[in-house]
């Protein structure tokens, strides 16, 4: 009767502690929200939270209009065909550097691990901006969240 009441009271502890894990997970704030994007950072930070939820017509309006801009059918083929998954990966933005009309940000983008026996790792790289109509738009960001055809001249097979 003893071990019956023992035995109880451990099961009635794990339901509450499962029961607390599942409110905590629901309730806790996903932290992918938009921010200001009246500089450099807050561009890519915004770009990179429009791609981790499939925003693609919002990541697609932060792209510079330079030439050989994808449109964005060309612009949103390669997540659709998984051709690289940037929502596997996180993001950090760090500082940036701005000159004139032009800027640079610089991005620390944390891999996953492939395996459960290895850690991740992470990698620093630049965005490149530029202001266009008192705006800045992205000219380049870090390949997990850049396709390498992206602004890029057409192959023609009759030039040489």
């Amino acid at each position: 009767m003893k071990q019956d009441r023992f035995l109880l009271g451990i099961l009635i502890g794990i339901a509450v502690l499962v029961l607390l894990s599942l409110v905590v997970f629901f309730v806790r704030p996903s932290g992918l929200e938009y921010g200001e994007d009246s500089t450099p950072e807050g561009v890519v930070r915004n770009f990179i939270v429009a791609i981790h939820t499939e925003d693609y017509e919002k990541a697609y309006s932060y792209l510079a209009e330079d030439e050989y801009k994808p449109d964005f059918e060309a612009f949103s083929q390669p997540f659709f065909l998984n051709y690289f998954n940037p929502s596997a990966n996180g993001a950090e933005v760090l500082e940036s550097q701005t000159s004139g009309d032009k800027a640079t940000v610089k991005v620390n983008i944390y891999y996953n691990s492939s395996d459960p026996f290895s850690s991740g790792y992470s990698n620093t790289d630049q965005a490149s901006l530029v202001r266009q109509d008192g705006q800045w738009k992205i000219r380049q960001m870090p390949y997990t969240f850049w396709y390498y055809e992206w602004y890029q001249e057409p192959y023609d097979p009759a030039k040489p």
